[in-house]
């Protein structure tokens, strides 16, 4: 018999920044399958289930909506759904990068703003120098 490493909530919520209540939340809506649980009744997180919620993580991070993540839990459920899978993440990608190509054109103008005051002589390392000493 292989022993199996598993975690406790506490754990989990360290490794993956996602609160306890959020845990709980994930496991209620179907985000993640059911949890194990151990022989007094606590959860048990698998390495599995670890890893599944750092591609949930990302999925969030990046702005995936609860209801598409549901969605794709629920598609992951089942082996003959590759191709919805593929077109859910393949959609998200796409979203993904708008909002990256949004973020670099809003950054490039932030550039020309930074970029034109230096050129009239403001220098950051002179505003802090200066608050310093007041």
């Amino acid at each position: 018999m292989r022993f199996m490493t598993t975690y406790t909530p506490a754990e989990v919520a360290e490794r993956t920044g996602f609160s306890l209540d959020t845990l709980r939340y994930y496991e209620k809506a179907g985000v993640m399958d059911a949890v194990g649980r151990t022989a007094g009744g606590r959860r048990a997180y698998t390495e599995q289930d670890v890893e599944w919620l750092g591609l949930v993580r990302c999925l969030r991070d990046t702005g995936m909506p609860i209801a598409a993540l549901k969605r794709y839990a629920e598609l992951c459920r089942d082996a003959d759904t590759l191709d919805e899978r593929l077109a859910l993440l393949e959609e998200h990608d796409r979203e993904v990068q708008e909002s990256i190509d949004a973020l670099l054109l809003q950054q490039a103008r932030l550039r020309e703003k930074v970029a034109w005051y230096r050129s009239q002589g403001a220098s950051a390392e002179r505003h802090l120098a200066l608050s310093v000493l007041r």
